[in-house]
């Protein structure tokens, strides 16, 4: 991970070491601010920047159209989203009933992820500074904390899931760690403890490298992913016979069936409501507009299509070999004979999982943690302490308490549509994408993002109500057919509002952060 800068103007003795390939001299956060003060013309607070929340220079960015595809390649195909997908044919949907449930939420999600994704390929700003635009520099401290908290709850909880698929592989392996498997301490068995640790460990080591150790490991595991998933979707296909159970197991039908089949594409982006808040944390160090809809475009309706694919194999072969239906693929691999074919098997949804876990619940609380302390810690540091968080909660526990999951992770899971909405409304139809970058990161009264006291009122009564909604549809019985589309409805509701409260009137400028911003390697 990069500790230093070459922030300020072209040709400093910073940026031309770096150049030349040479160990820049550490510089702290106080001499960086000042470095970027002298260099936007503006006072940059260090209560508001550091090396991890500076913009990332256009030059030396290395996020391509593939490093995009592989986010999706690992993140699509994740244990969750499998046992969400199979959860549809469940509900009796038939094989092509559930690829256009999941076209459609694939269009819907192949969209917002291109307007969410531009941002920060321009302004090469993370999620926290990003919201700074329309919550303020004070206020987007909430939207950045309510993601966060999310995130780093499911970290702990994916964690977890992931040290059950290791501890199936270290009992095949070697079956006398058996009986480390039958105690509990604090919830878990002294083996679930050792996989749990071993894997939490793995992944803060990762993280410790930064992004840009992220982006290798996610372009590792990605094709991994997909042989692994298409090769068992093969297995199950044989062991059928060739044949699958393609209608419906309820025979849905008419105005029940499409029903059904939207709710799905609906659930299906809500899954991704967080992803879509903050992808600018990855695109920030895109190459270009053109590399992130290439990337979305392979890794979204083409890459979700053959997610859909293996579905239904799945989940129609197996109905067909035994007449139930699995929860997850964890299922037919536990099923496996071979066992060294059962450890590959377990060894690529580790992989995987490890991979999920990285883009989608760690990147986000440690930007947030980042976005909070900004004097006290950079990106390792903040991982460590995320990680931390993520352990003495106990995930297992959250996990196996529905309690904690609907009414705790449910609760601020509803706020990002709302979130969603206010930041999307105000950066595409207010502002028109015109930002005044350097301004992100001044405590100046008069700074284009200082509003009243660092929040912006305006965007705190556009959430009001559209989160009310949100958290009404979740949590109210009687409004349980609205479920589904709780997400749109609430991002809906949030942008509407904001648009209609805004200050449409004043003009806005478009400011380059390059003179502030660090290399996108870090």
């Amino acid at each position: 991970m990069q500790t230093t800068s070459s922030v300020g103007v072209t040709g400093a003795p910073e940026e031309d070491a770096h150049k030349g390939g040479g160990h820049l001299p550490s510089v702290g956060n106080t001499e960086l601010c000042a470095i970027a003060s002298e260099a936007s013309g503006r006072t940059i607070s260090p209560s508001l920047y550091n090396i991890d929340l500076a913009p990332t220079k256009v030059e030396g960015r290395k996020w391509t159209s593939y490093s995009i595809f592989t986010l999706w390649a690992n993140d699509v195909h994740s244990l969750g989203n499998y046992a969400f997908a199979i959860g549809l044919f469940s509900l009796g949907l038939g094989g092509w009933q559930i690829l256009v449930a999941l076209g459609i939420g694939a269009v819907l999600l192949f969209a917002l992820l291109n307007f969410s994704g531009f941002m920060g390929q321009k302004t090469g700003v993370p999620f926290p500074v990003m919201s700074r635009i329309s919550f303020g520099i004070r206020g987007a401290q909430l939207a950045s904390l309510v993601r966060g908290a999310v995130a780093v709850a499911w970290f702990g909880i994916q964690t977890y899931l992931a040290s059950v698929v290791l501890r199936v592989l270290l009992v095949a392996v070697a079956p006398g760690l058996k009986d480390l498997d039958s105690n509990s301490i604090l919830g878990l068995s002294t083996l679930g403890w050792l996989s749990f640790v071993a894997l939490w460990i793995v992944q803060l080591v990762i993280v410790s490298f930064g992004m840009e150790m992220i982006r290798k490991y996610e372009a590792f595991a990605g094709p991994i992913i997909l042989v692994t998933m298409a090769a068992i979707a093969v297995w199950v296909f044989v062991e059928a016979g060739g044949a699958i159970q393609w209608s419906g197991i309820k025979g849905l039908e008419g105005t029940e069936m499409w029903l059904t089949i939207f709710a799905g594409g609906a659930l299906w982006v809500s899954i991704y409501g967080t992803f879509v808040l903050n992808f600018c944390d990855f695109t920030r160090s895109s190459t270009s507009k053109k590399s992130i809809v290439k990337g979305n475009f392979w890794g979204i309706p083409i890459n979700m299509l053959v997610f859909g694919a293996i579905v239904v194999v799945m989940a129609g072969g197996q109905y067909k070999i035994n007449g139930t239906v699995i929860e997850s693929p964890s299922d037919i691999v536990q099923s496996i004979p071979n066992t060294l074919l059962l450890v590959l098997a377990c060894l690529a949804l580790l992989i995987l999982t490890i991979a999920v876990n990285l883009m989608a619940n760690f990147v986000a609380p440690v930007y947030a943690l980042t976005n909070l302390f900004p004097r006290h810690l950079n990106f390792r540091k903040a991982a460590w302490v995320s990680g931390t968080i993520g352990l003495v909660i106990l995930p297992w526990n959250l996990y196996n308490n529905p309690i904690v999951i609907v009414y705790f992770l449910g609760g601020l899971g509803a706020l990002l549509g709302p979130l969603f909405g206010v930041v999307m409304a105000d950066y595409w139809l207010v502002r028109r994408g015109k930002v005044n970058v350097p301004e992100l990161y001044t405590e100046d009264p008069k700074g284009a993002y200082f509003y009243k006291r660092g929040v912006n009122p305006r965007a705190i009564i556009a959430m009001i109500p559209a989160a009310g909604l949100a958290i009404a549809i979740a949590f109210i019985p009687g409004l349980a057919a609205a479920a589904p589309f709780a997400w749109f409805i609430g991002a809906g509701v949030g942008a509407l509002t904001y648009f209609a409260v805004a200050d449409k009137k004043q003009a806005h400028l478009d400011v380059s952060g390059e003179p502030i911003a660090v290399a996108s390697t870090h």
